[in-house]
């Protein structure tokens, strides 16, 4: 594997997962988790944020689909820290401002190693789809505790819930990719302290 991709594995007694990720990709993805909806957002995220992602889920969808989606984000929040690697030379933070027809949201991060969630996001239906929208905050909230992020997500208009949606996932992608990139002006890591 180079130094910028990761493999992951989790099983429980609820999931069972397998996640590969390659930060120096294109965004290619092969999603098999179960949860069209989830897949469909994932391929936008890395779509846009130009990594290959491949999935291999199953879990206990005859419940719902929050063990699962939170599972998931576990095991990408996990792979993303583990591709990360040192940080060393990397601009460290990401915004991006995304607009999704009438839908405006804001995505902001720092790859900090400080793991933190705002999520000010009201989506106004309560399912998309099979797909049910509270959700999306447990998985945003597992992706940046486990990749050890600071990760703001901010609606600032919109009513199409899908819309909403997607945008979220396109914004996170960019934000990460920016935040990602290297930096030639940066020695070692971008931080006073010495360390992400």
């Amino acid at each position: 594997m180079s130094k910028r991709e990761a493999r992951v594995e989790r099983k429980t007694g609820e999931t069972d997962i397998t996640l590969y990720i390659n930060l120096e990709g294109s965004g290619k993805t092969e999603l098999n988790t179960g949860v069209p909806f989830l897949e469909h957002m994932l391929n936008l995220m890395a779509r846009h944020g130009f990594f290959d992602l491949k999935i291999q889920a199953v879990g206990d969808l005859e419940i719902d689909a929050h063990h699962l989606v939170e599972d998931i984000g576990i095991v990408l929040g996990e792979a993303f820290r583990k591709a990360m690697g040192s940080k060393e030379g990397i601009k460290r933070y990401g915004f991006f401002m995304l607009p999704m027809d009438e839908a405006l949201v804001l995505a902001s991060l720092d790859l900090s190693d400080r793991p933190f969630l705002v999520y000010n996001v009201d989506i106004p239906a309560d399912k998309v789809g099979e797909f049910d929208t509270e959700l999306l905050e447990e998985f945003f909230r597992a992706f940046a505790h486990e990749a050890r992020i600071t990760l703001h997500l901010k609606l600032i208009h919109g009513k199409n819930s899908h819309h909403i949606m997607e945008a979220l996932f396109k914004a996170l992608g960019r934000s990460l990719d920016q935040a990602l990139q290297v930096d030639p002006r940066v020695e070692g890591v971008p931080s006073t302290k010495g360390k992400l």
